[in-house]
């Protein structure tokens, strides 16, 4: 690869990871590019080359185990090819209720969505403050702000998270953003078995325009980026609201399944 700054991308094949991606090759990034599926990210791969000439290095790994996660800590702590963006992206969620699901499952979601985030941000932060600069997204979800399911609790350990860590991390020169997208176009509900044809269209966000903003925010170190002025709006209901009220209101919606 050259001498392009480099960004780390998980779950980069579609969805709001492959808008990250796209942005950041035009952005100037060479890419790593992180998933489970090869020909997900070969295909990414050659679009960018294609359309950007962009320089991409493909890592097959699964998140939901730690072995992968160990695999992709290996490469954010290669000294000869540092990464100055990290973008905390691949995730499921289930479409079962807690009480349905497995265990195995419910497990597999918790390391994909919490576990993962958390080792990869803590393997990446050394080598970014030594250089006194780099930017961590990790995208997380509006689940996070209503006690709905276990993917909103997970999703609430990484917006947390990274709140505390955007604090902690003032005039270092490393920012930490997590963006909290809501219902958006994706492969991700489909992938689930969600019919979501009922949803009103005014709810949907447009993937690029949710890595947009959260390239935005980040650039601005702001803590949480919410794209869509909807979202903002729901949001606040949620964190203001009667919480006896929005967990009535919360367990009803149409599963965990608002990003990809």
């Amino acid at each position: 690869m050259g001498d392009m700054p480099y960004a780390l991308v998980t779950g980069p094949s579609v969805g709001i990871g492959a808008a990250f991606a796209r942005l950041l090759a035009r952005k100037g990034y060479s890419l790593v590019l992180v998933g489970k599926h090869p020909e997900g990210l070969q295909a990414m791969a050659d679009e960018l080359d294609k359309s950007l000439h962009t320089e991409c290095e493909l890592h097959i790994a699964d998140l939901t185990t730690i072995e992968g996660i160990e695999s992709v800590e290996k490469l954010l702590a290669d000294e000869s090819r540092p990464i100055d963006v990290l973008v905390n992206n691949a995730g499921f969620g289930l479409p079962d209720s807690f009480r349905n699901s497995t265990v195995e499952d419910e497990q597999a979601q918790l390391t994909i969505l919490a576990t993962a985030p958390m080792r990869l941000t803590h393997r990446a932060l050394p080598s970014m403050l030594a250089r006194g600069r780099g930017y961590i997204i990790n995208v997380g979800s509006v689940a996070a702000f209503i006690p709905a399911n276990t993917y909103s609790a997970a999703k609430s350990y990484v917006t947390v998270m990274s709140e505390a860590l955007s604090t902690q991390l003032e005039g270092t020169g490393v920012r930490v953003t997590v963006v909290a997208p809501g219902y958006t176009h994706t492969e991700f509900h489909q992938r689930a078995g969600m019919d979501m044809s009922k949803l009103p269209q005014a709810l949907w966000l447009d993937a690029n325009d949710v890595a947009e903003q959260g390239w935005a925010d980040v650039q601005r170190g702001k803590a949480v980026s919410v794209p869509g002025s909807q979202y903002r709006v729901l949001t606040a209901l949620a964190q203001y609201g009667p919480r006896s009220v929005i967990r009535k209101v919360a367990t009803r919606r149409p599963g965990p399944k608002l990003r990809d």
